[in-house]
Order: structure tokens, then sequence, then C-alpha cells
């Protein structure tokens, strides 16, 4: 299934999605919060679904512009904006591999936490990265996520582990190509090799300033760990970041998350 059908269909899933997998919410907002000039600037959040990301950024004063492919996802994204009583700038209805009625150099930061997932051609994902520099303004932060390559293997081994031998093909597909394209309960998507992330960015005509394994060392095991509250909760969140960091782990995250500067 293409992405927006998908989307349009999963948006409530998709905002409870990130109550379920916390650390990965709570790492990538580190990372965020880090690197992102301090507010009130300008943040495009493009694809951003339901708008988990650019509401909080929204709560703390950034003026935060929410782009989707999905019309189902910018409806909630608004809902959830209300009841959260916070604003957004816009929410606008695109594709994030044409940006064109955004103009140039607008914003401090763009984020694409969610596009390069469903870009199965490298030219397609070339295409969102620069259309996400483009709309930056010099010096201007990007932060992009990918789904790991191991992730479908580890979902699958908790799941549905006899799905190994039942689908060999497409399993070595997987590993060999990163594309997902059989009918499943999730979009058509790209699993990226880790090794592949700077050179993809830096090509571009990014800095790189971290690359981040988002789960650090419990992706598929969280499940207690984000029932966790206080002190508890901040010190895994602490050492997830921290690990996460550490190149040696970057395969064992579901999620990685690169930051980049423009440069020029």
């Amino acid at each position: 299934m293409d992405a927006e059908p998908f989307y349009d269909g999963y948006a409530p899933k998709e905002w409870e999605r990130l109550e379920r997998h916390r650390t990965e919410f709570a790492v990538s907002l580190r990372a965020i919060n880090e690197f992102l000039p301090r507010p009130p600037c300008s943040v495009l959040d493009a694809g951003g679904g339901p708008g988990r990301y650019a509401i909080e950024l929204a709560r703390q004063g950034y003026r935060v512009t929410l782009l989707d492919i999905s019309r189902e996802n910018l409806r909630l994204a608004r809902q959830k904006a209300s009841e959260a009583q916070v604003s957004l700038v816009d929410t606008i209805h695109a594709n994030a591999v044409d940006l064109h009625g955004l103009g140039s150099a607008r914003y401090d930061g763009v984020l694409l936490m969610g596009p390069l997932y469903h870009l199965l051609s490298y030219e397609e994902r070339v295409q969102a990265i620069r259309e996400a520099m483009r709309v930056l303004k010099r010096s201007g932060r990007l932060f992009a996520a990918f789904i790991t390559r191991f992730a479908p293997f580890r979902y699958e081994a908790i799941g549905e582990p006899g799905w190994l031998v039942e689908h060999p093909v497409y399993a070595q597909q997987l590993l060999e190509t990163g594309i997902h394209d059989q009918p499943t309960e999730f979009a058509k998507a790209y699993y990226v090799h880790p090794s592949e992330v700077v050179p993809l960015m830096e090509s571009c005509g990014l800095r790189t300033l971290r690359l981040v394994g988002c789960e650090g060392v419990v992706a598929e095991h969280q499940e207690k760990v984000n029932e966790l509250t206080g002190a508890a909760w901040e010190a895994w969140v602490d050492l997830n970041y921290k690990l996460g960091q550490d190149p040696t782990l970057y395969g064992a995250s579901d999620h990685l998350l690169y930051v980049g500067e423009k440069s020029g």
C-alpha cells in the first residue's frame, strides 16, 4: 500500500505509536532540542504525520508548520493541537519531495521524521532531502529519520518467527535491497543500512552533527522501560541517548536520526 492511503487509515494509531514507543520519541526530542536553535524560530515538520513532534515543539515556543501527505493525519494534528492549546502556523497537504509552495530559505529547522521511510528509490530520497535543504536557511538544521535494515527482522522474530522460512525470497530481498513492497499491514517502505546514512546526507550538502540510534540498547525490549516515570525514566533516556551514538549499536536500533547543518 502507498503511504497516503495507509496513513489516511492509520492516523490515530500513528499518534498512539509514540506513546507505546516512548524511548524513540524521547531520544529523538533530546537530539532535536540539542541542535535546533532556541525558540522562537521557524520549523517545518515535513511528513510529520499527526503532529507529535510539531505539537511538542509548538508547546516549547517554536513557530511550526506541519506538512503531510495524509489529510487524515493533518485533521488529527489540528484536533490534537487544539486539545493541547497550542497553535501551528499552518497545516499543509503536500508531498515532501515537492515543497515548491514554500519558497526558499524560510526555516531555521526542518524535520523529515517519516518521508524517507517510504521513498523506495534513491532518487526520490535525494529529492526529498534537497527540497528540505532548499527551504532551510543558511546554517539551518535538518533532522532526518530512517528505519534500519534489521528492524523488520526483529519485528518478525517477536511476532511471527516462522516468517523467515515461509518467505525466504522476500527476506533475502529485504536484506539485499531494503525495499518492502509486499502487501502487509505496513505501507511500502525503504529500510536503510546504517552505513548509507551519512554518505547520503553529506552528498546533499549537509555537515554531519550527530547520528543516533533512537532506541539505544532497548529496541524491541522497551515495554517495561516505557512504563517508567520520574528519575528512572530519565536515567534510561540519558543512557539510550548516549549509547545510541555508539556506531557499533546503530544497527541494533529500529530507527536512526541524522542531524546535519546546511553548509554554504
